[in-house]
């Protein structure tokens, strides 16, 4: 009624039937309570929301995320799928760089050169070191800059997702940017992932911006299978004592989240050598503490995957 008055006011009384009833319709809708509200509003989302599709050929999806830039987040990408492929030689794994902006994954893995495209108009990923490997810097010389908006962003990211001969793939280990922004929400909304693991630093500003990126996943209903821990701490070359010079704030703060640390690594000079040379440590320092420690975090991540897969298939039978 008070909407009625103030258009009376500036209109006359000479309101047409078709406004009478969008008022009286519009009044209607005033009196909604919060329920109905809330109601519509997931009705109005759901609609909007794409359909999960899996990748043709790839059984697992893997993401590598970080809140905070810097972290080590594609180094452990990197070492990663390289360590699924030394440790289980038979299956295939695949390696998506998904930062658009910043793509390291080409100097990490040491590959270059335009893609192919195959017969049936699908890109063909670069091969190294066993592992399948697409990357937008692959797509873009390494001096242009991506200045795109989100839309184009999420366009790339559909054509270096469904546009690539993947297939046959056992794992797809994803390495994402940092933030949480249309990256995350492009890959979480179109694909099946099946867990991620958060890359993080002992310091404070780091684990602060860890915490949101676990909120952003918790959201988007992605499973955590835990935190790696970068830069944990340092050793004394002379007597071997442990220093902790970013702090020692990252187990409190996984306590906090209700998360494991799957794997800490010290700061050695060595993993910069391996990251400039385009050689993952596993396979340049395979006997190094480094090397063991990705291998053993590639095993982490295969046993979560098979458990995943034996719940979903005693699920299926019941």
């Amino acid at each position: 009624m008070i909407v009625q008055r103030v258009i009376n006011k500036f209109c006359g009384q000479s309101l047409t039937t078709n406004v009478r009833n969008s008022l009286s319709i519009f009044s209607v809708r005033l009196k909604h309570d919060n329920n109905d509200l809330d109601q519509h509003r997931k009705k109005v989302m759901g609609r909007g929301l794409p359909e999960k599709k899996p990748l043709p050929g790839v059984k697992s999806i893997i993401l590598v995320a970080s809140g905070k830039g810097g972290v080590g987040k594609t180094t452990t990408a990197v070492n990663l799928a390289c360590a699924m492929k030394v440790i289980e030689p038979d299956k295939e794994i695949g390696l998506l760089d998904a930062d658009v902006f910043g793509p390291s994954v080409p100097l990490m893995m040491n590959i270059s050169g335009e893609p192919m495209l195959n017969d049936e108009n699908l890109i063909e990923p670069l091969l190294n070191y066993g592992v399948k490997c697409m990357s937008m810097g692959l797509l873009v010389s390494g001096e242009n800059a991506v200045v795109w908006r989100g839309l184009m962003v999420m366009q790339a990211l559909d054509r270096l997702t469904r546009h690539v001969a993947w297939g046959p793939l056992d794992c797809l280990v994803v390495d994402t940017p940092p933030g949480t922004g249309d990256t995350h929400l492009s890959l979480a909304q179109n694909l099946p992932i099946d867990g991620a693991l958060v890359v993080t630093t002992p310091q404070s500003a780091a684990l602060q911006v860890t915490k949101r990126g676990v909120n952003m996943l918790e959201k988007l209903k992605v499973p955590i299978i835990g935190l790696v821990e970068n830069m944990s701490h340092a050793m004394c070359p002379k007597c071997g004592t442990k220093n902790f010079i970013f702090g020692n704030e990252t187990k409190k703060t996984a306590e906090q989240m209700g998360l494991d640390i799957i794997e800490s690594f010290e700061v050695d000079s060595n993993m910069s050598e391996c990251i400039n040379s385009g050689k993952p440590a596993i396979y340049a320092l395979p006997d190094s503490i480094h090397a063991e420690k990705y291998r053993q975090v590639a095993n982490k991540v295969f046993k979560y995957i098979a458990n995943k897969d034996n719940k979903e298939t005693k699920a299926k039978e019941q």
